[in-house]
């Protein structure tokens, strides 16, 4: 019986895949049209598995010699001469399982080639009269990244002597890595491990710049997804509504690859196959629990990349505007790692990527803050939770009257940071009151430095709050509109809006049932 898999190469012998066939078939043809590229994207997006489809793909019209530099080992990038005896004897091995004739594989093994000089003509006897693919995987993790260079360069150089009609080469060349090569050496600077010389300009100023762009969506979008649940429900019978808990994963996911196949997994595997809305935010909630490679670079980058760090803070907690320039180091840096996007509502600003990946980030704040000891204490878990329902109310009261006790006693210093992080200490004061059964994700899309929409799921309820910061009666009368809008979507009869008012004057803090357009809003300042 198949599985979902989140480990390794899938195949759908073993596996329920979604169908990349359109991705493919796109990527065929630059093959076709002998273009040489680099699929470059984060980690555990699909690389891997669509380089297979890919080779299965071709193997009818072309030789494929798929090889990778994963598990490599560091013996082979410490000279020239061992580089080019590994890339042959990994070469020679990939043919045969491309079921490329046993003379040809034969013909490949030339123990004298010990320089890319010696190499690059090899590659020209092996190329000429014959379609050649070479697709290399995990091509940023060498460890000699001087000898790699070295090679690339190569590439480049018979790329364009083919060009010009005095060589022959690959008929393509199809590399895989989180880092675009053509920005190799930037991850080598800031790594350390490599420093040019004068005398090295042609290698450090353009390795890989014959490259076209690769610019094919490998994320999955809600009728690919179902096109892998559509399989599952062939096997299983579940009756789930396919095109809703495609919808719900893409939701959650912006069809990261491997977020989507792992909560299809956990439902499958962990929730007893259900195959409900409830399902998939309960699978939600037990990736963010876990500890998994995705989430450990996730985590990893935060820690050591303060500018990285600052910028999400601001841009997911403050909700300041981050303009999407593709030149702006922070923004290629989170795309590179597949942190961010650019938001979908028309706007040119920075959006992070999915709302799993907000979740863990926003947790992660959360308990930064919990370790300062900046949280708002005073109201028990058992005050909040009768029969399995949480009273979203009562909560946001015992939130008020704390914080206005706390806010009251600070010095003008710790007052700053209750006004400007406002948010965050809410969202300290609710992450343990609902952790367990509950959870909350950040509608990015609606973040500014006027408002931030939060959708609490709790248990079957869901409570949709907007926080303000309070400019003005007629601002207020605008947040009703707006959170009334945002109901509407959410098919919500209920909302929430908690306005922090931060005027030195003197104040009334308000907390009232508002009704609005047949709904009734709870409308809290503090």
């Amino acid at each position: 019986m198949r599985k979902f898999n989140v480990t390794g190469t899938c195949t759908p012998e073993e596996n329920y895949m979604v169908d990349i066939s359109n991705k493919i078939k796109k990527i065929t043809e630059m093959v076709n049209d002998r273009c040489y590229f680099t699929i470059n994207r984060a980690r555990q997006y699909g690389k891997t598995t669509t380089l297979l489809c890919l080779e299965k793909s071709l193997r009818e019209d072309y030789i494929v010699a798929s090889i990778s530099f994963q598990g490599i080992g560091d013996e082979a990038f410490k000279s020239d001469k061992n580089f080019c005896k590994s890339f042959i004897k990994q070469i020679i091995s990939a043919l045969r399982f491309a079921s490329a004739p046993k003379e040809y594989r034969e013909q490949w093994s030339n123990h004298n080639v010990t320089t890319f000089d010696e190499l690059s003509d090899h590659i020209t006897d092996m190329c000429e009269q014959k379609k050649v693919v070479l697709m290399i995987d995990e091509v940023d993790r060498t460890s000699n990244n001087r000898v790699f260079l070295q090679f690339i360069d190569m590439l480049r150089d018979k790329f364009l002597a083919r060009k010009a009609g005095k060589d022959y080469t690959f008929h393509s060349v199809i590399l895989a890595g989180v880092y675009d090569i053509k920005n190799i050496k930037l991850k080598l600077i800031n790594e350390g491990l490599y420093m040019p010389t004068e005398t090295e300009d042609k290698i450090y100023n353009s390795p890989w710049n014959i490259a076209i762009d690769f610019d094919i969506d490998m994320s999955f979008n809600p009728d690919e997804i179902a096109t892998m649940l559509r399989e599952y429900e062939a096997d299983h019978s579940t009756e789930m509504n396919i095109s809703e808990i495609s919808e719900e994963i893409y939701t959650y996911t912006s069809g990261y690859p491997f977020l989507v196949s792992r909560i299809c997994q956990h439902i499958d595997e962990k929730l007893n196959k259900n195959w409900t809305l409830n399902g998939v935010r309960e699978a939600v909630k037990i990736i963010l629990s876990e500890k998994n490679t995705l989430f450990d670079d996730l985590f990893k980058n935060l820690e050591n990349n303060k500018a990285l760090h600052d910028y999400i803070y601001d841009l997911l907690i403050l909700g300041d505007f981050k303009p999407y320039v593709i030149y702006n180091a922070i923004v290629s840096m989170g795309d590179r790692y597949g942190f961010f996007k650019k938001q979908s509502n028309g706007s040119d600003r920075v959006a992070i990527s999915n709302k799993i990946f907000e979740l863990f980030m926003t947790d992660y704040y959360i308990a930064k803050d919990l370790n300062d000891k900046k949280q708002i204490t005073g109201v028990f878990y058992s005050d909040l939770i009768k029969d399995g329902k949480f009273n979203m109310e009562l909560c946001l009261r015992k939130f008020a009257d704390h914080y206005a006790e706390i806010f009251n006693k600070k010095d003008i210093n710790d007052r700053k940071f209750f006004e400007r992080h406002g948010r965050l200490i809410f969202l300290s004061y609710l992450k343990p009151l609902i952790n367990g059964q509950g959870f909350y994700h950040i509608e990015s899309q609606l973040t500014d430095l006027r408002r931030m929409d939060i959708v609490v799921d709790f248990g079957r309820e869901q409570f949709i709050i907007e926080l303000k910061i309070w400019r003005g009666g007629q601002q207020e009368q605008e947040a009703y509109q707006q959170l009334l809008g945002y109901m509407d979507s959410k098919k919500a009869a209920v909302g929430y809006l908690l306005t922090f008012d931060f005027r030195k004057e003197s104040k009334e803090r308000k907390a009232e049932w508002v009704e609005l357009s047949n709904k009734k809003i709870f409308d809290v300042i503090v």
